[in-house]
This record gives structure tokens, sequence and C-alpha cells, in this order.
């Protein structure tokens, strides 16, 4: 599926940048939905973010200054990505991560704009979620760098 590589009608794009990728394979996951369905569920700047692999600017989530306890969803189908006990501040201006939940999420090559990066995406709904880098904290010296657009926070306790 070819994605759009700009905002141009975009309400709200204040926050976003560039997309992260120009073209993706189109796959099947567990959850999938037309582009009129996503658009129904998600806010403007979700449905760049998660559905056309777009990022939004550092600084601008409130779950990058988030320290509450708790369990990061993905914004576009709720599955647990990251516990609260694995963020860390990376000072990039994104929530960052050590270490995923297991079997929460999958990975692809993404070699936009002239680099090799490694895409973070939902392994259940196949949403962009951020990318992942070798410069994070022990014990596993990654860095999962994630859109605060394309997670939601649920405190520890809450249903």
């Amino acid at each position: 599926m070819a994605l759009a590589g700009g905002f141009a009608g975009l309400k709200g794009a204040s926050t976003l940048i560039q997309p992260s990728q120009a073209d993706t394979t189109p796959e099947t996951f567990e959850v999938t939905k037309t582009e009129e369905e996503w658009k129904k569920i998600l806010t403007p700047e979700q449905f760049q973010v998660l559905r056309k692999h777009g990022t939004e600017r550092p600084g601008s989530s409130p779950l990058d200054a988030n320290d509450a306890a708790g369990t990061y969803v993905c914004a576009g189908c709720a599955l647990a990505l990251y516990s609260s006990d694995t963020k860390f501040h990376s000072g990039t201006g994104w929530p960052s991560f050590w270490k995923p939940l297991e079997n929460a999420i999958a990975t692809a090559q993404d070699d936009t704009y002239s680099m090799m990066r490694t895409e973070v995406h939902c392994r259940r709904c196949g949403g962009h979620l951020g990318h992942v880098f070798n410069d994070g904290p022990k014990p596993t010296g990654l860095r999962y760098c994630m859109n605060g657009v394309a997670l939601k926070f649920v405190p520890k306790g809450a249903a």
C-alpha cells in the first residue's frame, strides 16, 4: 500500500513531522480494518502515525514525562506493549522503553531517509509505533523510541 508523503489538509498536523516510511507491503494482522474504519476510530494525528508511518514532533507527547505505574497500550487496538517498569527518560523527546512486553511488537527494516533503522509496530494491528536503537540503558542496551500519540497509558489497577 502506498503511503502519502505529505500532510496537506491534515487537521492538527502541527505536532507531526514527515512520515518515516514512504511505502510498505500490505500485510494481514489479527486486527485489520479499512483506511476509512481506522479514520473513524483514530484521531487525525493517531491515523497519520499509526497507519501512515508518520512521526510526532519531539516533546509533543505528555507521555514522555509520565512517571506513573501502569501499562502502555496500542492506541489502535489496545494491545499491551510496554510496562512502565521499563520506561526511561532518554532525553529525545519521545517516550522510551528498554524492553517491550512479551509478544507485543514486531519489527521491520526501515531504510528511508538514507538511514538503516529498525521500525517497531504493533504485532496485532500493524500500527507504526516508532523505532528501536542500540543506545539504551542496561539490561538490554536498547531504546524503543515510541510516538506517544501511538500509545495510550493505562494506570496500574485500572480495568
